[in-house]
Parts: C-alpha cells; structure tokens; sequence
C-alpha cells in the first residue's frame, strides 16, 4: 500500500486545534505521512465544531469535499459537532467514522486498523463511539504534545469542558463537566515545547478560568513541585477547593518559572468566573501576555441576563478598568452575540457602545444561532435573520473603528514583538505584539522565530508600520502607506 496519508480539517477553537496536533503526532508514531488539506489521502479526519449553524455546515462540506478527493479514503468525524448530533453526522453520505470528544486519542489506532484491513466501502454503515459525559469524569491525558503546525507558538490544553450553561451554548453537552490535567504533565509539555524552540505558550481550554475548581481534583505535585503545592494549598478555600482563578494563576507560575526566553498567552478567560480582583493574581507574571481574549457577548443587562452569563455590564467595565489600570495600552479582544432571542433595538445599542468604551483591539461578531436543547432555543421574540444580519454588520463596523482607535493610540509604543513569517503581500517581517497589535517591519529572514524590541507607527494593512526601536524614524517609513 505504500506510505499511508492522513489528511486533518479542524474547525472552530483553540482546543480542536491543539487536539488535531496530538492526533498527527500519534498517526506519525504508527507510520503515517501527514498530508496537506485539499491532497490526497487514505483517510480523513474532520474535527467539527458546533458553535453555530456556519460551523455545522462547514463541516458537511468538508466531509463532501473529502470524498471527492478519494472515494475509497476512510472518513473521520469527530469534535463537538459529532458528540452532540451523532446520527446527524452519521447519516451523512461517506461517513465511515463518528467519534466522540472524549475519545479523540484512539482516532488514530482505529483509523490505523480500519485501513490496515481494508479502504472502506461504508457498505455496513458507519463505525459510530460517542460515550455520554458523566459526573465527577478525570480528564483523559492524550500524552505530552511536542510539536505544533507552526514554529513560533504552541497550545497547551490545561483544561476540558464547562459548567456555566449559558443560554445559548451546546459546549457544555459537547464536552462534558469541569475536568483539569495534572499540574506535571502541564508543565512538562510546556518545557518540552520551550525546549524545541517555541517561543509562545497560549494556555487553552474550553473554559481556562475553570482550572482546578472541580471538587474531585487532587493534584499529586510529584517529582520537585512543592513549591506549587504550597501554592496550591494557600489558594484553597476551608473545604480544600480553589476558588475561580486562582488555579489559573497556579499554571502561570509554574510555566513562568520554566527558564527561556519565550512568553505566555492565555487564550481566552470568561468573565462568569474572572472577577476584576482576580486579576491581581493573575498579571504579575513577567512572561504574560498584555492581552486577554474576554468574551462580554452582549452589553445589555437584560440580554446577559437572559444568556445566564452571571455578570452585568459594569462588572464587566470593572475588569476592563484593571486591565487598563494595569497597562493603558492592554490589548483586550472579545466575542459579541447580535439578535440573541428578545434583544431590543434599545439592547442592541448598549453593545455598539461598549464596543466604543472599550476600544477592543478585535471584536468577534456572530449572529445568534439557534442550538438545539439549548435554553435559548425555546425562548419567544427569535429575531428575524435579517436583522440579526444587519445588527452583525453594525457590529463589525464599530469593531473596526474600535481597533482603528485602539491602533491610532498605540502609536509611538515600543513593545516587544515576535517575529514570525514573512507577509507575501507587503514583503516585510511580521508578527504580534504582547497585546496583540500586529505589525509589519524590514528585515531578513534569520530573525524569524525571535523578539525585538519595536516602535510602533502609524496604521498599515490590518495592523501597524514597525521599526526597531533603536532605528526608528518617519523619514524611513515614508514609503508605507499610513505616513
């Protein structure tokens, strides 16, 4: 048969992202090449998503698309997508294989066997696993994940499922309750991967802030990590258990301890469970980031009531103020749900506005899509598609002029940014800033996969003119646009 090919289309979050990486490493291990999207391969792994109705239908066209690249390829579905519709999925026409999120670390040794054996046919139906989540479940180590698709920065999960069920969202019935991994192999795929040469490290789960909350975790700290248990045990509560947060700031410190010259991301923290005090233990790191990913979805009262998100707009403007309190300059991005059932005009415009208070470096915008056995789904007033399109644009229009200001401010800023490709467009170096502005700047190639202290300038492309800061001046950028 030859070399075998496994080709991956991964949708939707961080997590997918690092899960897919864990699978190539594994499929590699059993002899495997690990072909492009869009090549030729003996079996196809999708890893869906189900935030929205877009993602679900992504998903479908891949599985299309797939079986056209080789009729006779083993097909894979997996992913949240698969969890929670998984007679959907599997009647979907070439299908061989649907499998939970709970199970994403055997997908390579059941694909590995299925071709072995023999290309499908789907002639007895496809292979369908998805297991149920169930209470008090320990997160299921999938091995230390050493490599990554790019060269400069690097996922570690430290965390699987949620327990906030807001109104809107399928993620709790796609991955199940609260489950944090072990502090020891947390800090050593984060050595490992400092080791090969990475030089960011984003921290990623499906609710970060979550971490070490479950009442069932009791983390062993083996092997030297004393100095973690002590951290551990102060940050506990009279009936032994951490309070939200504060095991973030336990996985920060032990990856800020690892010695390097590299820097740490979180991916994403919800303000359900971060409060403005929390932060004070969560920024003193020096390898931290100056930007956070804080999810506000809506800034009426009466809607983030209605999703169940547990916090009001001024407590949500309370954690903004830290974080600007902390550095003026913070970068600060963010998701917005447009049309969600019942959402006035009058709602609506609370959220352009705390676009505009904010200055968000990025605003994500959806429109509400409607998940199936979730609380919103059987709420009265739906908002009708075409306006929950219209409000979307609106939203994406203030969220630029957000960034522009954002952008504008910064001017004059040095920051300390990670070099990381060449952009073919404009030729020049680029890469991002700790609070996530990226910028453009001359250079040759060997120092890709390095820091470098920059100024910024004026606006260019989809973020900012550079030059080294020790360099700078207007007379060698007067050739960009933006000058």
């Amino acid at each position: 048969m030859g070399n075998r090919k496994v080709s991956f289309y991964t949708l939707g979050c961080r997590v997918n992202q690092y899960e897919t990486e864990m699978m190539k490493e594994r499929f590699e291990s059993l002899g495997w090449e690990i072909a492009g999207e869009g090549e030729w391969a003996d079996a196809y792994i999708i890893n869906t998503c189900t935030v929205t109705n877009m993602a679900d239908r992504k998903s479908r066209q891949f599985i299309r698309r797939c079986r056209r690249q080789n009729e006779n390829a083993v097909i894979c579905v997996t992913g949240c997508y698969a969890q929670v519709s998984e007679e959907e999925v599997a009647n979907i026409e070439g299908v061989d294989m649907v499998i939970g999120t709970s199970d994403k670390g055997g997908i390579p040794y059941l694909v590995d066997d299925v071709v072995m054996r023999k290309y499908s046919n789907n002639a007895a139906g496809p292979l369908v696993y998805v297991r149920k989540h169930y209470k008090d479940e320990e997160y299921a180590e999938t091995g230390i994940v050493t490599s990554m698709e790019g060269k400069t920065r690097a996922f570690v999960k430290v965390q699987e499922g949620c327990n906030r069920f807001c109104a809107y969202c399928e993620i709790p019935f796609a991955r199940g309750d609260v489950r944090s991994r072990r502090p020891e192999a947390i800090l050593e795929e984060a050595k490992q991967l400092v080791a090969s040469g990475f030089k960011e490290i984003v921290l990623t789960g499906i609710n970060t802030a979550l971490y070490g909350t479950e009442s069932s975790f009791k983390p062993e700290f083996s092997g030297g990590m004393e100095k973690y248990r002590r951290l551990w045990e102060e940050s506990c509560d009279e009936e032994g258990r951490l309070t939200y947060g504060t095991g973030l700031g336990l996985i920060l410190s032990m990856i800020n301890d690892i010695p390097g010259d590299f820097r740490i991301r979180i991916s994403s923290l919800e303000p359900t469970v971060v409060s403005a005090g929390d932060l004070e233990s969560i920024l003193g790191y020096e390898k931290l980031c100056h930007h956070l990913h804080l999810s506000v979805q809506s800034g009426s009262d009466k809607v983030l009531h209605d999703m169940n998100r547990k916090y009001d707009r001024e407590e949500y403007l309370k954690i903004v103020r830290a974080l600007y309190d902390f550095d003026p300059h913070f970068g600060i991005s963010t998701d917005i749900i447009a049309g969600f059932p019942g959402e006035s005009e009058e709602d609506f415009e609370c959220s352009l506005d705390i676009i505009e208070k904010t200055e968000f470096c990025k605003v994500h915008a959806f429109d509400y899509s409607k998940r199936n056995g979730t609380k919103a789904a059987a709420m009265e007033n739906q908002i009708a598609p075409e306006v929950k399109k219209e409000r979307v644009k609106r939203l994406i229009e203030e969220g630029e002029e957000a960034k522009l200001a954002f952008l504008k401010k910064s001017a004059g800023d040095v920051r300390r940014v990670l070099i990381e490709e060449r952009d073919e467009k404009s030729g020049l170096l680029t890469g991002y800033t700790d609070n996530y502005i990226r910028v453009y700047l001359e250079g040759d190639d060997s120092m890709l996969n390095t820091f470098a202290d920059v100024r910024l300038g004026d606006v260019f492309e989809d973020g900012v003119i550079a030059a080294f800061a020790q360099k700078i001046n207007r007379e060698e950028l007067a050739g960009y646009s933006g000058f």
